[in-house]
């Protein structure tokens, strides 16, 4: 490492001061009857002595000082890295992760093309306009930068990325942040320093300082005939409680009042590592949704949960959030009310026990609200939308057809239906 030859508190060089201005001493005794930092820094003369050190010394001491402990004249410079994150929450959680990992590793990040050494771009690849919208972002990063890795969904077509962009350094899956770390390490090898490398222990953010996301698991167990999740992130594997717990605090500590609790499937989270429960402040903790939603209550003002599919164990949850541990707020995509159509899906059909079960909910909860989604044009459908306005999902003063969309290219119109109640 480079070295400095002058003092900042003394007007003097080594290089300018011969060598016979010096006397054979010993600075450490020369300075010894005042205090020394543990370990001599360029500032140490003016800042880890007594400030008026300079003034009790000679020059010629204070020379053979910074001859014996002389300091870095300019700290390397560490690369920088530039991060297009597009797609859903759960990308934006891997790209803080990603991000998070790379300035622990000494990176730093880029707001612009020009200014950074590698640019990632993390991608979407759920529907076709997504996929065309990822593939627009990598060739826009390669005009203005050049120096491209690719990750996210899309890396499952990793082929036809490079039959398109050739010069795209790397290309990655989803949720692999190990090779994506190895490929910028590769790509712009980092020039480790203690005094570039801190990180805040939450990790870095791209939200706003109140509210963070918080991801449980990966993947997806089931086979929606509609949804290609499971192709692109694979089955369900969930993280262990006291993982996420320890995340939640570090998050909580550092500003945040909010969590977002997210994963392709919350309500099923801890079903492939039921049988191993962690140990957590003295307690074991189950991996399960019920129990991990009352210790992040603890832990957070506020706990929302997204992606809740109507398993019957939910029902377990609707408790916390009358004691105020959760907050009164579901996102369940029912996606249909029509059983038919719901078993082309391939999700439950049985709208009437769900209807009977929100109406249970809120004699719990009455303030809780749903939020969700539904599939209208669903293909190979022909009828009327009656079964979703009609059953009590929605009431909206009139209905319209929708025709049938034999494939994903072909969308239906907008329906004109009014929404009752404004979105929470």
């Amino acid at each position: 490492m480079g070295r400095t030859s002058a003092s900042p508190s003394v007007s003097i060089s080594a290089a300018s001061t011969p060598s016979s201005d010096v006397p054979d001493i010993n600075p450490i005794a020369s300075i010894a009857p005042y205090p020394l930092a543990s370990t001599p820094i360029h500032a140490g003369i003016a800042r880890a002595c007594r400030p008026d050190f300079a003034h009790h010394l000679e020059k010629r001491r204070v020379l053979a000082y910074v001859r014996a402990y002389p300091m870095a004249t300019k700290l390397p410079t560490p690369p920088r890295v530039g991060m297009v994150s597009l797609g859903c929450p759960k990308n934006l959680v891997d790209s803080e992760r990603i991000l998070t990992q790379l300035r622990a590793d000494g990176y730093q990040m880029s707001p612009d093309y020009a200014g950074a050494d590698v640019v990632l771009v993390n991608t979407c690849g759920f529907l076709d306009s997504a996929k065309e919208e990822s593939l627009e972002a990598i060739g826009e990063a390669i005009k203005e930068n050049g120096r491209v890795i690719v990750t996210g969904c899309m890396g499952k077509e990793a082929e036809a990325i490079r039959t398109r962009f050739p010069d795209v350094l790397a290309i990655t899956g989803a949720h692999e942040y190990e090779q994506v770390v190895e490929a910028v390490h590769a790509a712009a090898p980092a020039n480790l320093s203690p005094y570039i490398d801190l990180i805040p222990d939450a990790g870095l953010k791209l939200t706003p300082r109140h509210y963070s996301y918080l991801k449980i698991s990966e993947g997806c167990n089931h086979r929606c005939s509609f949804c290609i999740i499971p192709s692109l992130r694979g089955d369900l594997v969930s993280r262990r409680p006291d993982a996420i717990l320890r995340e939640a605090e570090k998050l909580v500590a550092a500003g945040t009042r909010e969590l977002l609790v997210i994963s392709q499937d919350t309500s099923a989270y801890g079903i492939d590592i039921r049988k191993e429960p962690r140990m957590w402040k003295g307690q074991e903790i189950v991996p399960h949704m019920t129990d991990l939603a009352r210790e992040l209550g603890k832990i957070a003002p506020w706990v929302r949960l997204h992606y809740v599919y109507p398993y019957p164990h939910v029902d377990q949850v609707i408790p916390l959030m009358a004691e105020g541990l959760v907050l009164p707020y579901l996102d369940i995509p029912f996606q249909h009310a029509a059983p038919s159509v719901l078993k082309r899906m391939k999700r439950p059909g049985n709208d009437a026990k769900v209807l009977q079960r929100i109406h249970q909910w809120r004699d719990i909860c009455p303030d809780i609200a749903i939020r969700s989604t539904f599939v209208v044009g669903f293909p190979a459908r022909r009828r009327r939308i009656s079964n979703i306005c009609s059953t009590g999902w929605m009431k909206p003063s009139s209905t319209a057809s929708v025709p049938s969309a034999s494939s994903r290219s072909r969308v239906p119109p907008p329906m004109p239906c009014p929404i009752t109640s404004p979105r929470r």
